[in-house]
């Protein structure tokens, strides 16, 4: 007897694959030279039977649990993580409530984002953008090549308007103790 993500399943062979991939690179006399080993996916094939009442739910979860590429955890006389990748039922006289079967499964290693979705406030108020960049000198402009090339004559167009100064926000030092998460130097 073996499980197969809950689900009580015969087994009557299990076969894991370990493979890897070596690099050869050609020379002018003798063998290649292999300078390199990488592993590759373990992979579990499994062949069985699944009979009884459940074996119609056990087929239904199987196919779904592929279909939606779920990881599946397999316990028999091999442990067994990964996403199943093959599987065939074979539905004969010989056996009367159930089907045989045989399915493969692949390990997987699944990448996940490092982004943190919700920062406590008291770091957030640390790490917020800065609302203002500072006071900006103003580019001047050359009124007189730019007359000279327009034509126009008229200095009220031209005329700056003053810049607006305003104040930086208070921004205030966290009051967290020393060695907590939300602690950050400033």
């Amino acid at each position: 007897m073996a499980i197969l993500n809950g689900h009580y399943i015969l087994v009557e062979d299990e076969s894991p694959s370990f493979e890897v991939d070596i690099t050869d690179q050609p020379v002018e006399r003798d063998i290649d030279l292999s300078d390199h080993v990488q592993r590759k996916a373990r992979t579990l094939s499994i062949s069985g039977i699944i009979v009884g009442d459940n074996a119609d739910s056990t087929r239904a979860m199987i196919v779904k649990a592929q279909d939606r590429g779920e990881v599946v955890r397999f316990s028999g006389r091999t442990m067994f993580t990964g996403l199943l990748s093959g599987f065939s039922p074979k539905h004969d006289h010989t056996i009367k409530d159930g089907f045989a079967f045989s399915l493969t499964m692949k390990e997987v290693r699944i990448a996940v984002s490092s982004y943190v979705g919700k920062l406590p406030t008291p770091v957030k108020v640390q790490v917020a953008k800065a609302a203002n960049a500072g006071v900006k000198q103003p580019q001047s402009k050359k009124s007189s090549t730019t007359k000279a090339s327009s034509g126009n004559s008229s200095d009220s167009s031209n005329s700056k308007k003053p810049t607006k100064v305003t104040s930086k926000p208070k921004v205030t030092k966290s009051k967290h103790k020393k060695g907590t998460p939300w602690e950050m130097e400033m």
